[in-house]
C-alpha cells in the first residue's frame, strides 16, 4: 500500500513538472511609432524620459503576465500608460487635425477566439484603448465610430475630458507652425516620428493579444482614419499564428493588410514569424513607398521589430532579456 502510494506521489510530481516545462512563457513587446527618428534629434533629457515610460509601461504589463494576467490585460495595461505619457501620439500627445483639434483611434484583438474591438475618431474618451476594450467586451460590433463611439464609451463609465486634454505645447507649437506658415502636410516626413502606440504579448495559457492607439496624422482632414482601429491592417492576433500592432503611413498599411499578411504567411506559406515580417515591410510596404513598421510575436514567444524609417520607439521583455530601443542599428 505505502508503495503504491509513493508511485501516485511520484507520477503527480512527474506531471506537474512536465506541465511547467510545457508551459509557455511570458513575453511582451510594446511600440511608440516609426518614423524618422535619428540619433541626436531629441535633447538628451527627452530620450531619458521617452525611455523611462517604454520601461514604465513594459514593466508593468510583464508584471501582470507573469502573474497570471491575460495577454488581453497586459495590452490594455501597457496602452493606457503610453496614451497617458504625453511623448507618443495617443492619448495626451496625439497631433492635431487641420481645425486643431484630437481625433482618436484605437483596437484590440484577442487570439483565443479572434474577438477584436475598435473605436475611431473619438474626441473625448480620456483612454480610446479602453472604449476600444468595451466594443469587444459588450458590444455585437467590431467598430464604432464618432459619436457613437463616444456614446458608448459613456454609456461603459468611461473617464471623459475636454479634447485640450490631449493637447501638450510641443504638437500645438508645430501645429500653429504650420498653419501659420502653409507649410503642413498629413504626411510630411517632419510629422512621421510622432507616431502610434501599441503592444503585443503571450500569457501562460499561450494566448496571444494585440493592440493599437493612435492620434493619427498631424492636420489630417475631413474625418481621416488610419489602419490602427482596422482590425487585419492594424492590429491582427491569432493563437494559430501571431499577434501584431503596425504603425506608420495608414493608407499603404490598410490597402496591405500588413498585420494579416504577416498572419497570412505564417498560415499558408508555413514561414516563421521573421521571415514573414520582413517581407511584410521591407518587400510589401517598400514597394508600394509606404514607411513605417510592426511589433510581432508569434505562439512560441519569439519576437519580431520590423521597420524601414530611421527609428522606432520599441521594447520587449521576457523571461530571459529585455531592451528599450529608440534608433536603427548602427
Amino acid at each position: 500500500m505505502k508503495g503504491a502510494v509513493l508511485f501516485l506521489i511520484s507520477l503527480q510530481v512527474l506531471l506537474l513538472s512536465c506541465q511547467a516545462q510545457n508551459r509557455p512563457s511570458p513575453a511582451i513587446v510594446i511600440h511608440g511609432g516609426a518614423g524618422t527618428i535619428e540619433r541626436g534629434s531629441m535633447s538628451p533629457e527627452k530620450e531619458v524620459a521617452i525611455r523611462a515610460d517604454l520601461q514604465m509601461a513594459l514593466d508593468t504589463a510583464y508584471a501582470l503576465l507573469e502573474s497570471g494576467e491575460t495577454a488581453l490585460r497586459a495590452v490594455e495595461a501597457a496602452i493606457v500608460m503610453l496614451e497617458d505619457s504625453p511623448h507618443f501620439n495617443a492619448g495626451k500627445g496625439a497631433v492635431m487635425n487641420i481645425e486643431g483639434r484630437h481625433e482618436l483611434d484605437a483596437s484590440v484583438m484577442w487570439g483565443q477566439d479572434l474577438s477584436a474591438g475598435a473605436v475611431a475618431a473619438m474626441s473625448r474618451t480620456r483612454n480610446p484603448i479602453l472604449a476600444a476594450m468595451a466594443v469587444r467586451a459588450h458590444s455585437p460590433h467590431v467598430l464604432l465610430a464618432g459619436e457613437g463611439a463616444e456614446s458608448f464609451a459613456r454609456e461603459q463609465g468611461l473617464a471623459e475630458v475636454d479634447n485640450s486634454y490631449f493637447t501638450v505645447p510641443m504638437v500645438k507649437q508645430r501645429w500653429e507652425a504650420g498653419k501659420r506658415t502653409g507649410e503642413y502636410n498629413p504626411a510630411s516626413p517632419a510629422d512621421s516620428k510622432f507616431g502610434t502606440v501599441g503592444a503585443v504579448a503571450l500569457d501562460l495559457s499561450g494566448n496571444l493579444a494585440a493592440g493599437t492607439s493612435t492620434g493619427g496624422m498631424m492636420f489630417k482632414k475631413y474625418g481621416r482614419i488610419g489602419d490602427s482601429p482596422i482590425i487585419g491592417a492594424g492590429t491582427y492576433a491569432d493563437n494559430a499564428t501571431c499577434a501584431v500592432s503596425c504603425t506608420g503611413h495608414g493608407e499603404y498599411f490598410i490597402r496591405l493588410g500588413i498585420a494579416k499578411d504577416v498572419s497570412d504567411q505564417m498560415r499558408y506559406a508555413e514561414i516563421g514569424l521573421e521571415q514573414a515580417a520582413k517581407h511584410s515591410i521591407h518587400d510589401r510596404l517598400s514597394s508600394l513607398g509606404g514607411s513605417g513598421g510592426l511589433i510581432a510575436m508569434d505562439r512560441e514567444g519569439k519576437i519580431a521589430m520590423e521597420f524601414n524609417t530611421k527609428g522606432m520607439y520599441r521594447a520587449y521583455k521576457n523571461e530571459s532579456s529585455e531592451e528599450v530601443l529608440i534608433y536603427e542599428a548602427p
